[in-house]
């Protein structure tokens, strides 16, 4: 990464936008802590933290949701849930996310290794909010999953985003991107091409399109 500067504001859904291999999870990974050297300054909530651990950002607020989704498969959705200790008095509780997860609640007693993608990945982005983030990472949610889940996906993160949470987005599916968005940022070789509006987006759409290779 070399150079990136970019910010996302209280209550929005930001989107990184590259190819494979432009720098768009390493950049989540250095937000979170998750990479062993960086340089700079990444402010969150008014404070400077990237000298801290992985641990201590976490506990500020930020959750992230990795690719692979990060869950306990030998576990079930419960024990997933709460086997980490909520961080101050922002967490969910439980009944809260089963009002905005319906299905995990169906699900409680059942392995995460028996749910399905569309079911593991809204157990990933449960499980911070039930630990108290108010700014989710998302790397690539829409990732493997059928056209039908991704719509539900999407409009988890647009139920999670009207409670006032905020999201950076790593996600190669344009259109998915372009429901759920209010900002874009155009990733290359760990470097920031341009920032996009939701209107710019939609003008740019077919290039961008190309430029990914899709």
């Amino acid at each position: 990464m070399q150079g990136v500067e970019l910010s996302v504001e209280a209550g929005e859904v930001v989107t990184l936008v590259g190819r494979n291999g432009a720098g768009k999870t390493t950049l989540l990974k250095s937000i979170i802590g998750d990479i062993p050297r960086r340089t700079g300054s990444i402010h969150f909530d008014g404070s400077e933290i990237i000298d801290l651990s992985p641990e201590r950002i976490c506990r500020t607020g930020i959750g992230f949701v990795p690719e692979d989704r990060g869950i306990f498969s030998t576990l079930n959705v419960y024990e997933n849930l709460t086997i980490g200790r909520p961080h101050g008095s922002m967490g969910w509780p439980l009944e809260r996310i089963y009002r905005h997860f319906p299905i995990l609640e169906a699900r409680r007693s059942q392995k995460a290794a028996s749910l399905s993608g569309g079911e593991k990945q809204m157990l990933a982005i449960a499980r911070p909010l039930y630990m108290g983030a108010s700014f989710l990472l998302l790397d690539e949610p829409t990732e493997g999953l059928a056209p039908v889940i991704v719509d539900a996906i999407g409009a988890i993160i647009k139920d999670v985003k009207s409670t006032g949470l905020t999201i950076l987005l790593v996600e190669q599916n344009l259109q998915f991107a372009a429901e759920v968005a209010d900002r874009y940022y155009v990733i290359e070789n760990g470097k920031i091409l341009k920032e996009l509006t939701k209107l710019q987006m939609a003008d740019e759409e077919q290039s961008l399109l190309d430029h990914l290779g899709v």
